[in-house]
């Protein structure tokens, strides 16, 4: 039998009218002769209540308990889906992470999967059983829960996808695949047929809410392909692959934008002072994520060195940057806000010269000023005024002609 892994969103999981009905999808893929795995995140039941009372408690929990009580929601999840399902006629059991195999382990206060025991899950597919894992979840070595936080519902999908050699992973969402741009902004925006693992993995990075990066990593790493589709409507999504089969001359595959980014400016008095590697060596083992560099070192002119942040990286920039100031020797720091991030993505800029001239001119046409520019061999980013963003968002959807992308 065919094995299928469906990672569910935590919209499906908000009422029991939603349950019940994310149930029956559930055993229509069953009904196919498949085995069927299905991973579940966290739903917002007693999860913020747990917490607080965590803190009334005292004012520093431990972290092994948090990680207890944050797993909680998607155990409680898996249950009620499996409830649900068992209505229907069909076998289905919950699992946590600890009784799904699933091994993690702490590095660099990140939470990773270590290794999965695929035999406790063919045991129970032997049985005939719809197993239901609570996603984002593993024990380590000293048999203790630990949380895989932002994006491990659905790595932990592409990891059981790969540990029981799966056809494909089933990404449920609200929409019904990956656009060409946010619906919600450009509203020309159209329905991938397929999307490069690279692709979406620039997109996801860029601001894209469907899939999360560290997902799109491990499926591109074991060449596990991905399904984007609709949690309530039974129709086509997005494909995710090594290659697409038909490019249609597209050079650019998509658009995305982040908004509330924030220019910071460090300068020195001369370059001798000047060391990069310094200064964002610092910022990372604060864990302050740096995106866009641009150094400017002129003779006659004090070297800067600027960086782009994410709005809630700023006050921790600020004081670190503050508190090491003699150690990294800058003479002065400024900053830039109300800015925002616009990025258009395609493999095919590889072999298309002249991309990010094209984007050039047409923002400059459009009157919109870029203050930062970062490029790869699939992607250019913008960092434009953030009362620019929508504007440039739908003159760079229109100027690669993304309209013409077939949905069917």
């Amino acid at each position: 039998m065919t094995n299928i892994v469906v990672k569910i969103d935590s919209s499906s999981l908000s009422t029991p009218e939603k349950i019940e009905q994310i149930a029956k999808r559930i055993v229509e893929e069953k009904k196919l002769g498949r085995n069927v795995i299905v991973v579940v995140p966290s739903i917002e039941l007693v999860d913020d209540k747990l917490l607080q009372y965590a803190y009334l408690l005292s004012d520093k929990p431990s972290k092994r308990e948090l990680h207890v009580l944050n797993s909680t929601n998607t155990q409680i999840a898996s249950s009620l889906l499996a409830i649900a399902i068992q209505k229907n006629g069909f076998k289905a059991i919950s699992l946590a992470g600890w009784q799904a195999g699933i091994q993690a382990v702490e590095s660099n206060k990140n939470v990773l999967i270590d290794s999965i025991n695929q035999e406790l899950i063919f045991e129970r597919m032997k049985k005939g059983e719809i197993v239901i894992i609570a996603g984002s979840q593993g024990i380590d070595k000293k048999n203790d829960i630990l949380t895989l936080g932002d994006g491990g519902p659905e790595t932990i999908a592409v990891a059981i996808g790969v540990a029981i050699r799966a056809k494909h992973i089933e990404i449920y969402t609200n929409q019904d695949g990956i656009y060409t741009a946010d619906s919600n902004v450009v509203k020309e925006a159209r329905k991938l047929k397929q999307i490069t693992y690279d692709e979406m993995l620039e997109l996801a990075n860029l601001g894209s809410q469907i899939i999360h990066p560290r997902a799109v990593e491990l499926a591109k790493r074991y060449e596990m392909p991905l399904i984007v589709r609709s949690s309530t409507e039974n129709t086509k999504g997005t494909l995710i692959k090594g290659e697409v089969d038909m490019e249609k001359n597209l050079v650019v595959r998509g658009v995305a934008y982040e908004a509330d980014i924030i220019r910071l400016t460090v300068g020195y008095d001369s370059y001798e002072y000047s060391s990069l590697a310094t200064i964002f060596s610092t910022l990372a083992q604060h864990d302050i994520d740096v995106d866009i560099i641009v150094q400017a070192v002129i003779d006659g002119v004090k070297p800067t060195v600027s960086f782009s942040i994410a709005k809630e990286d700023f006050a921790e920039a600020i004081k670190v940057l503050e508190n090491n100031k003699t150690a990294l020797g800058f003479s002065f720091a400024d900053f830039e806000v109300g800015l925002a991030k616009v990025s258009i993505v395609g493999s095919g800029m590889v072999s298309n010269p002249g991309v990010a001239a094209r984007m050039f001119d047409r923002l400059r046409k459009e009157n919109i000023l870029v203050k930062m520019v970062s490029t790869s061999e699939i992607k250019v980013s913008v960092v434009v005024p953030q009362d620019e963003m929508v504007k440039a968002a739908n003159a760079l959807h229109d100027e690669f002609n993304l309209v013409e992308e077939l949905v069917n």
